[in-house]
């Protein structure tokens, strides 16, 4: 549920649902960036990738909010794999473009192609993983869903409401796409980072998901009465977001640590906090240990409980939800991610 079904759209095509976005330090010299799509892969949604889909990792490298590198990644149409009929395998194409070629559209060099389900290496150290996963996500989902309504429909804060314990997500798998890249093909020093799902097919690209930092969508933009807030966050750029965005994320941590008694000024305290989360870009030193904290947000790995930061910093308090991810389901090479689950979580769950 970092951003899980978060849109109509999401719901309508889990494919092009950007659920998590990584961004961490690989081999020596080297950057690995990973995004999953398809909550639930392989039962309450598809586990191949839209081939009519533009998913993209977009790098700033000068602070002015625009991409001035990205790694574009498209796939063929999927077939049945070793003559399977439930296996799917694709072809897929790894493009990194620069300029104002990293804006808009498939445009960008060749640095790696191969099919899904394996890991392919291209001749400059680059690596490709992309196929089934299992979610790494982990969040309390029967706590949250009771806290959100507790803060919505009684105007209360309930920390209490986190009691369950139980990762909604264990068991599932999702699609991931996992890129190692020396980290000159990025940049040098702090970058801002964020990743794009789009479709492009016959028509111009259009973007449908994105995601820069967690919970954006399902904790500051849940206000009831924010129409289309979720689909609109998704369809916009990050130089676009303290316009669209600054009034709703700052009227929700003020609302919430007011609620909580847990800041002296809570107005003072969303102002200072709105600053760190909006834009929702994730800021990475590169070549540097990956760390997505209270105290500061420097990349993000597999491991980090993303739920449980999030929401301390939004409501000024020392909550977490109980549960975190499961470092048996990581490896310590590439791709990182550990195999799938053989047999994914029901579908009932959705």
């Amino acid at each position: 549920m970092s951003h899980h079904f978060d849109t109509p759209t999401a719901k309508e095509d889990p494919r092009i649902n950007i659920c998590d976005f990584y961004l961490f330090r690989g081999r020596p010299g080297t950057t690995v960036m990973a995004l999953t799509v398809n909550p639930n892969a392989g039962v309450g949604a598809p586990e191949t990738f839209r081939d009519e889909g533009l998913y993209a990792f977009r790098f700033d490298t000068d602070r002015d909010l625009r991409e001035d590198v990205a790694f574009k990644v498209q796939f063929g149409a999927p077939d049945h794999a070793d003559g399977g009929e439930h296996r799917h395998v694709q072809t897929f194409a790894v493009r990194r473009a620069t300029g104002a070629d990293a804006l808009k559209g498939a445009a960008g060099e060749l640095i790696i192609s191969g099919n899904t389900g394996r890991v392919v290496q291209a001749d400059q150290g680059c690596l490709a993983y992309a196929g089934l996963a299992p979610d790494l996500f982990a969040t309390d989902g029967a706590g949250f869903g009771a806290f959100r309504k507790a803060l919505w429909s009684e105007n209360r804060f309930a920390p209490e409401a986190f009691q369950n314990r139980q990762n909604f997500f264990g068991g599932n798998n999702v699609t991931a796409i996992v890129l190692e890249v020396p980290s000159s093909l990025i940049g040098r020093g702090v970058v801002h980072a964020w990743a794009t799902a789009s479709l492009y097919g016959h028509a111009p690209e259009v973007q449908v998901s994105r995601w820069g930092l967690p919970m954006i969508t399902h904790i500051l933009l849940s206000d009831p009465s924010l129409h289309d807030a979720s689909e609109n966050y998704n369809r916009a750029v990050p130089a676009d977001e303290v316009a669209l965005f600054s009034k709703p994320i700052r009227d929700f941590v003020e609302k919430v640590t007011a609620l909580a008694h847990s800041a002296a000024d809570p107005s003072a305290y969303a102002t200072q906090l709105l600053a760190r989360l909006c834009p929702s870009v994730l800021p990475y030193e590169l070549d540097t240990p990956a760390s997505f904290s209270f105290a500061a947000f420097n990349g993000r790995g597999l491991c980090d409980d993303v739920m449980d930061v999030i929401l301390t910093l939004v409501t000024n308090t020392a909550l977490g939800d109980g549960v975190a991810p499961d470092m048996q389901l990581m490896r310590p090479d590439f791709p990182y991610f550990g195999e799938p689950h053989a047999t994914a979580a029901s579908s009932a769950k959705q």
